[in-house]
């Protein structure tokens, strides 16, 4: 390709193909994953002004949307520039550095969502099941404190991944069949044993991650059993509403990520391109759809953002 030597190779260089078998079309994929990414960047850059602007939603459920905004951010924010340089300009370049910092972020970033969301779920589940010291339970400073752990055990959990890949020997052979530097990607590359971290990026996976969707079971197992005892209908919808968007949050999340990361380890039959574009989209539909379904179905946001918008549209117009 013309633009191939823009594409720095050297010894200490990956080289990111993108999408393997599909490269004449690269232009025409960009068009729908750049336009998830900045409906997704819109979304939740407006979740965070609309939060930090008005007082009255400076309580713990809201701070936890904006928790679960700048993870949103970081996830495609550490995955689609790059892409997209391979895509546009055919800058398939990275450094061994760049390409662990890369790994490092994306996984500690999905790390520290999945901490949100058990916190979101512990939240409904006060908020119903406890609803009076709901208040003393949870207070900001709680929040803000539950968020503080879930960046320390994402940072001290994902800090050994680009550590061990760090001290492996590197192969000639530099490319990676990807848009971006995934942990078994990279460490396919190495020539030396991979046992390791094989073993402690599956134990992540399904530990930690496996740990968090157990705690987010047993909180919704409890809210459904608070949620049944209910005999008056009006109170009985109000406690289910509080909990269809964080169900459908988890739910687009979890199977995402789930069928992504096993059709990369088992999945030998899958084209590679499907898998490279699952894996594209899976850091970038949840993004995207997080700020509209807890727009849509928080009325609090929903009429905050409404006034917000009706402000920019009557500025506009004078």
């Amino acid at each position: 390709m013309a633009a191939s030597n823009l594409t720095p190779s050297g010894p200490s260089t990956f080289i990111l193909m993108g999408i393997p078998g599909l490269e004449a079309a690269h232009g025409w994929i960009s068009i729908p994953l750049s336009i998830f990414y900045l409906i997704g960047l819109l979304g939740n850059f407006m979740v965070l002004f609309i939060v930090g602007k008005e007082q009255t939603l400076h309580k713990p459920m809201y701070l936890l949307l904006c928790m679960l905004a700048l993870t949103d951010i970081g996830i495609s924010t550490s995955v689609m520039p790059k892409a997209l340089c391979i895509f546009w300009f055919n800058l398939k370049g990275i450094t061994v550095a760049g390409c662990l910092t890369q790994t490092f972020f994306l996984h500690g970033v999905s790390i520290m969502q999945s901490a949100v969301l058990v916190t979101m779920a512990f939240d409904r589940y006060v908020a119903i099941c406890n609803p009076l010291r709901y208040t003393t339970i949870l207070t900001n400073t709680r929040i803000a404190k539950l968020g503080l752990v879930g960046l320390i055990r994402a940072v001290l959990f994902m800090l050994p991944l680009p550590l061990l890949l760090s001290r492996q020997p590197f192969c000639a052979n530099r490319i990676i069949p990807h848009t971006y530097c995934d942990h078994m990607a990279v460490a396919k590359m190495s020539c030396g044993d991979i046992t390791v971290n094989r073993a402690y990026g599956l134990v992540m996976a399904f530990v930690v991650l496996g740990l968090d969707l157990m705690l987010v079971a047993l909180s919704y197992s409890l809210i459904i059993r608070a949620v049944l005892r209910i005999s008056s209908k009006t109170d009985y919808q109000k406690a289910l509403n509080t909990c269809t968007a964080h169900i459908c949050v988890m739910l687009m999340s979890c199977t995402l990520f789930f069928f992504s990361t096993l059709t990369h380890r088992f999945g030998q039959g899958i084209a590679p391109h499907i898998h490279i574009i699952l894996a594209n989209l899976y850091f970038l539909v949840p993004p995207m759809l997080n700020p509209i379904i807890y727009g849509v179905k928080t009325k609090e946001l929903r009429d905050k953002v409404g006034k917000y918008t009706f402000r920019i549209c009557l500025s506009g117009g004078h």
